[in-house]
């Protein structure tokens, strides 16, 4: 992948764990265009002149609703996807989740807590291994290893 060419589009994840360590999951609708009738996160472009934490506050409100308890704990990026052609530029946000009702919009038909012994049992949208490896929020042993890219093997 070149990273010298410009990005065809922006986007804040948020991964959200909560007190139990599990990972806030979002079924995406069959509709939606990447990763449809998948399991991702809270998480959508970065429009126009927004910053990269004004798109994942965003996001994270149309998405799952307003209210909630969360700390930031980690920021990774901007880096390059690499499930994608590295065409989209990422920003990964990791909070704490203390509370707060998750009410999901139009692009989401479910959500679910997902323990790190549970992961391999959703089927994610590319990226999603990787970006718990990148931020070292699991061991890599428990995720997908064909979804885990060598650069990130060593996170273990």
């Amino acid at each position: 992948m070149n990273r010298a060419i410009a990005p065809t589009a922006r986007f804040a994840l948020n991964l959200m764990l909560d007190p139990n360590d599990r990972l806030l999951l979002l079924l995406r609708s069959e509709n939606a265009k990447l990763g449809p009738s998948k399991w991702g996160l809270p998480a959508g472009k970065i429009e126009g002149n927004e910053t990269p934490t004004e798109a994942a506050l965003r996001e994270m409100q149309e998405e799952i609703g307003f209210g909630h308890e969360i700390e930031l704990q980690r920021y990774l990026g901007p880096i390059r996807d690499t499930y994608y052609g590295g065409q989209y530029e990422l920003h990964l946000f990791h909070y704490s989740w203390f509370k707060g009702e998750v009410r999901l919009n139009e692009e989401h038909t479910a959500f679910a807590w997902v323990s790190k012994e549970e992961i391999r049992n959703y089927d994610v949208m590319h990226g999603i291994e990787e970006d718990i490896a990148l931020l070292s929020l699991w061991p890599i042993s428990y995720l997908n290893p064909e979804r885990v890219p060598k650069a990130t093997d060593s996170k273990d």
